[in-house]
């Protein structure tokens, strides 16, 4: 068999060389290089002493700092949030700065927000009575900051302008590399109903009265300065999320006395504000592993939530190197806890929630929050704060470091459908691993929506199956299939600021994570694509990465050029369409055909040189015949004879198409007359010279009774109708309707 390869490469390889000698033809205009192969150098930045070739943090890399200290208070009978807040900006850059600017997010709900105004709305044919005024009248009840005073750390009054949701801070000189500015502002503002509002914090009124406070986005924060690529201070129209600084945080937060309440960063008073029995509580369920304790019991929040003190306590939390803060407070909330051991060190897995969010949440949702950052832990690196809480909110999936707000709620009568559970265990698991994207791996939200959210729903769908190997994620490659096979007009490469994106879901989060499951299980393998990926996300822990250094760290860890992947599936939006065009079965044959005559006749010293020879043909009638086949096995040396009788009974030559444009790897199943089957996977660089179609020869002893191209649907087929040979035959009733359009 190796001879007759051997062969059919050299006979290639002379045909070649034949049609290179043919007459030049008239010579054409030259084109740009569209390999799908190219290298990127075409898109990706130029590597620098801040970010390197090799996707790592460069000797030069700097990053700000942002230090705050805040008193809080919630005015739980007008829902108005007032603060103060005392700030120090460490200008860690090299260069000298006039300005700072600082993001006022809840401006984009205030009366003069451009937000609503940038909405194509037309008359709708129904409306509830309760948004009428709102929609048609644009009700404004008085959101957004009200910034009461700026000032410097003499007490001074601070040069400030506001443009819409960001604050310019006009320093009195320009801020010094290595040097520090310290600033207060005193702001307040109306919290919003994040059920009737909409927003991703607020509170939720329940009909007794209580509110449950998911508070975030609440205080003047610093925007992001990068030395190379200046400041991040793109408007909030409401959907891209957050590019932020690193910093500690001393935040005091006052509130009813009957009030629970948690936070991003470690509880400082806890003697002060807890009971004993609280106390005694927490401190065992540090030390369960296996099943959570309460802290607070349904039976004990259920009498709380009908009383109302008239009394405050203020809860002290103290954070570092976080990039974000947020809190939840109600006097409704069960409380419950567990340890969890990350490689030695005990982290406490949370769950606040009021008894609507019961059976549910006592069922599931601290184990999730355990299982998320043991499985997180396992494929980044080891958490590394002291405490993860998931916090229940209706119509609410939002994250900030330590602490998220997530829905899923039963029936009033405590049932619910395992839609809603899936729902809950996925949302808690996507919340909770944002700790590690983007708030660790900090990665810009506002400008690369995919790198936070789409890594996170990698990541989160290895976490769901982990804890429940048949959970459905949606994030596999076969659930993109129906988005890429879409309308060109409503769709937008990856690479997509998100505030302009049409169909933001699957853009931002499905297409990104079933490419990197892609990755990770066709492509590169567990074991290159786990390296890879946990390398990268050392690299950038507590640093700001772009995707130019997720790219090279993914290359740089792997030894694999992926330049191809990334260019298709990232930048373009291209689809995956592989198929099979033809097969034809091949015979040995003693007769040559025209064309190899012909080469004979031309190259007869080469021929020569090769000695006795068979040939092969896809005509039946022209196959050697057993008798004529054991004279000429007679007639060649014993080294041919053992050759050609190890030669296979059965072979098959087979003709892939590609009409789709991304180049994928071609998984091709064989299913043998026997019934057993053998799958063979051919590399994407198979589509190197030829982006159309490809030939390979399968051979076998077993007669092949069928060829599947992408069995288990592995590479985003958008079109799965040519992926078999022999071909399906079409339904009568199919047929019937081809006539009758005919």
């Amino acid at each position: 068999m190796k001879k007759i390869t051997s062969f059919l490469f050299s006979l290639l390889f002379v045909s070649a060389a034949v049609f290179a000698q043919e007459a030049p033809k008239k010579r054409e205009g030259g084109h740009t290089d569209t390999n799908k192969f190219r290298q990127m150098k075409d898109v990706l930045p130029t590597p620098n002493s801040q970010r390197t070739a090799s996707g790592a943090p460069g000797n030069e890399y700097t990053q700000q700092k942002v230090d705050y200290v805040m008193n809080i208070r919630l005015d739980e009978a007008t829902n108005r949030i007032y603060g103060n807040e005392d700030i120090t900006y460490h200008n860690n850059s090299k260069d000298h700065l006039e300005y700072l600017w600082v993001q006022l997010d809840q401006n984009m709900r205030a009366p003069d927000s451009k937000t609503p105004l940038a909405r194509s709305q037309g008359a709708s044919a129904f409306v509830s009575t309760k948004n009428f005024a709102g929609r048609y009248m644009q009700d404004k009840p008085g959101f957004g900051f009200q910034i009461e005073a700026v000032k410097n750390s003499n007490g001074s009054p601070l040069s400030h302008m506001i443009n819409r949701t960001m604050m310019r801070i006009n320093l009195p000189k320009p801020l010094a590399p290595g040097a520090t500015f310290k600033f207060s502002i005193k702001w307040n503002y109306l919290v919003n109903n994040s059920v009737e509002d909409g927003g991703r914090s607020g509170f939720e009124s329940f009909p007794d009265g209580n509110n449950n406070y998911t508070i975030a986005q609440f205080f003047p924060r610093l925007a992001v300065y990068d030395n190379v690529e200046g400041w991040q201070n793109m408007q909030f129209w409401g959907r891209s999320e957050w590019a932020l600084e690193f910093g500690d945080y001393d935040v005091k937060i006052t509130v009813p006395a009957d009030h629970i309440l948690d936070a991003t960063g470690d509880l400082q008073n806890a003697k002060k504000v807890l009971t004993r029995k609280q106390m005694k509580r927490y401190q065992q369920a540090a030390k369960s592993f296996k099943d959570p304790v309460f802290i607070v019991t349904q039976e004990e929040a259920e009498i709380a939530e009908k009383g109302r003190s008239t009394k405050t306590k203020t809860w002290h939390f103290n954070a570092k190197n976080v990039r974000d803060f947020a809190w939840a407070s109600s006097r409704k909330y069960i409380w419950d806890a567990m340890g969890v051991n990350i490689n030695g060190r005990t982290v406490m897995a949370v769950s606040l929630y009021p008894k609507e969010g019961n059976p549910l949440w006592e069922e599931h949702s601290t184990r999730v929050v355990a299982n998320t950052l043991e499985e997180y832990s396992k494929l980044t690196f080891d958490y590394p704060y002291s405490k993860a809480i998931s916090v229940h909110a209706k119509n609410q999936g939002m994250e900030y470091p330590m602490i998220c707000f997530n829905y899923g709620r039963p029936n009033a009568d405590g049932t619910y459908s395992e839609r809603t559970k899936r729902g809950m265990i996925g949302v808690i698991t996507h919340e909770v691993g944002h700790n590690f994207f983007p708030m660790i791996v900090n990665s810009d939200e506002r400008q690369w929506t995919w790198m936070d959210e789409g890594l996170n729903s990698f990541v989160e769908t290895l976490a769901e199956l982990d804890y429940d190997p048949n959970f459905f994620t949606g994030n596999l490659p076969k659930d993109i299939v129906r988005y890429m096979g879409g309308s060109q007009s409503n769709l937008s490469p990856i690479m997509s600021q998100g505030d302009y994106v049409k169909q933001f879901g699957p853009n931002a989060y499905t297409k990104p994570a079933a490419g990197l499951y892609m990755l990770r299980q066709t492509i590169m393998g567990p074991e290159l694509f786990d390296y890879a990926f946990r390398t990268y996300s050392q690299r950038w822990m507590f640093k700001h990465p772009t995707p130019a250094d997720f790219f090279r760290s993914m290359e740089d860890a792997s030894a694999m050029d992926l330049d191809w992947f990334w260019r298709g599936w990232f930048y373009t939006t291209d689809y995956s369409d592989i198929g099979i065009k033809e097969v034809k079965s091949l015979y040995l044959t003693d007769k040559p055909n025209e064309r190899t005559k012909k080469l004979m006749e031309q190259y007869p010293a080469y021929f020569k040189r090769q000695g006795p020879m068979i040939f092969m043909t896809d005509k039946k009638e022209d196959a050697v015949n057993p008798k004529n086949l054991t004279d000429y096995l007679s007639s060649l040396s014993e080294v041919d004879r053992k050759s050609l009788k190890e030669a296979p009974s059965y072979m098959y030559e087979v003709t892939f198409e590609k009409p789709g444009g991304l180049v994928m790897p071609i998984i091709v199943e064989l299913t043998y007359a026997d019934g057993t089957k053998e799958k063979q996977t051919f590399p994407a660089q198979i589509w190197m010279r030829n982006d159309k179609q490809v030939k390979r020869v399968f051979a076998s002893n077993k007669e092949i009774t069928k060829i599947t191209v992408d069995p288990d649907l592995e590479t985003a087929d958008v079109d799965t109708k040519n992926n078999s040979w022999p071909k399906k035959e079409k339904a009568k009733f199919d047929k019937f309707k081809e006539k009758v359009k005919g």
